[in-house]
């Protein structure tokens, strides 16, 4: 596969993807999920699972033993095996491509790590105008991501007919750790921060959004067939906040991808799911990012939280109609016995029928205690619906 360049000035002309590309030469335009994405309805509802790749899965366990968490995502080879071993363990209907969402920040030479039982921790929490001056003059260029590119066309190689999904987070989640530092229950200081000095935290959010954007571009380039915004963190906010102070920077992330286009074909763009948790309230704020920010094919995640038939309504209140809906299995019934988690499976999707189109998983991410079985038999029974 050729390398692929990443635009300085993203969304502005339309960029062709090369001709190698899954949905260029045909390997996965026409794969369950694009087509779930773009609002059809193929034969076999798509599933995949966040955080599929990960702790629930021995093989997981055993590749990753000796390497730090951070260290296996930048390993191309790696990084390509654990995102391929869902998809031969469950016969899921994508691969999401393994990495974390602070990626991007030790890309740019922030010194992040994860810290085991905390998750992301920085050197030190960025609250100051000073200390954004400083952080914001880093830059994120094609060397720094040049493993990302090779990991995703090590996996899209092995992967067939079988779609990538790139993965980013939210700019708001970025900044988020950056300005507590490490992970928080109620985000105070950035959510003061956006407040008390709206100009440091817009430079800091315009900032974490660049970083993102370029992210989630290398992945689509090198052969990612769909991307998901991912943003833990904006269920803390109400409506007023987030879209004042979060959906800008959203918006921008996802204009480095709106822009890329299939040559010839008369539905040519991506498909890009946003997804947060705790945000049933936010549900028409996070389509209308997708809608501003030019994405062809906008999807909404939905979270458990909120029934995908509710979330549907919500969503189809829109100029352009309904758009195609993901989840929203409950990840605390995946301990629950069978016959309890077949009956919410079964209800799950009979509600996502409410939508134009539907992508089975979970309304959060896999639990590390997970039995695998389990996941590979919720697989089978969503192909038999």
């Amino acid at each position: 596969m050729t390398s692929p360049t990443i635009a300085s000035e993203p969304g502005r002309e339309p960029t062709l993807l090369p001709a190698d590309h899954p949905l260029v030469d045909g390997r996965t335009t026409h794969a369950p999920l694009v087509r779930a994405l773009r609002g059809d309805r193929p034969d076999v509802t798509p599933v995949w699972f966040m955080r599929q790749a990960g702790r629930s899965l021995p093989e997981y366990r055993e590749v990753r033993q000796g390497v730090g968490m951070l260290d296996s995502c930048l390993r191309p080879p790696l990084a390509a095996e654990i995102t391929l071993q869902p998809v031969r363990r469950h016969h899921v209907d994508a691969a999401v491509f393994f990495s974390d969402i602070v990626v991007p920040l030790r890309l740019a030479g922030v010194d992040v790590d994860i810290k085991p039982g905390v998750g992301p921790v920085m050197d030190q929490p960025y609250r100051t105008a000073e200390d954004v001056a400083r952080l914001t003059s880093r830059t994120l260029d094609d060397g720094a991501l040049a493993p990302i590119a090779e990991a995703v066309r090590l996996t899209v190689a092995e992967l067939g007919d079988v779609p990538l999904l790139g993965f980013g987070g939210a700019p708001f989640t970025l900044a988020a750790y950056l300005v507590e530092g490490r992970p928080s229950r109620d985000h105070l200081a950035a959510r003061t921060l956006m407040h008390a000095d709206p100009e440091t935290w817009a430079r800091l959010t315009a900032w974490t959004a660049e970083l993102t954007g370029r992210f989630l571009r290398a992945q689509v380039l090198a052969g990612a067939s769909a991307v998901q915004l991912f943003d833990s963190w904006a269920g803390s906010l109400a409506l007023a906040d987030y879209t004042a102070h979060v959906a800008p920077s959203s918006t921008a992330a996802l204009a480095h991808v709106s822009d890329l286009r299939v040559p010839g074909a008369d539905d040519d763009g991506l498909a890009a799911i946003h997804f947060g948790t705790g945000t049933g309230h936010l549900l028409p704020a996070l389509r209308d990012v997708l809608d501003t920010a030019g994405v062809t094919h906008p999807a909404v995640g939905v979270d458990y939280r909120t029934p995908l038939d509710e979330a549907a309504a919500l969503l189809a209140d829109h100029p352009r109609g309904a758009v195609p809906v993901q989840g929203n299995i409950d990840p605390a019934l995946l301990g629950a016995p069978w016959p309890v988690l077949e009956a919410h499976v079964r209800d799950v999707v009979a509600r996502g029928k409410a939508a134009p189109g539907h992508v089975v998983n979970l309304g959060h991410g896999v639990p590390p205690d997970t039995d695998p079985t389990v996941l590979t038999r919720v697989v089978e029974l969503v192909h038999s619906l």
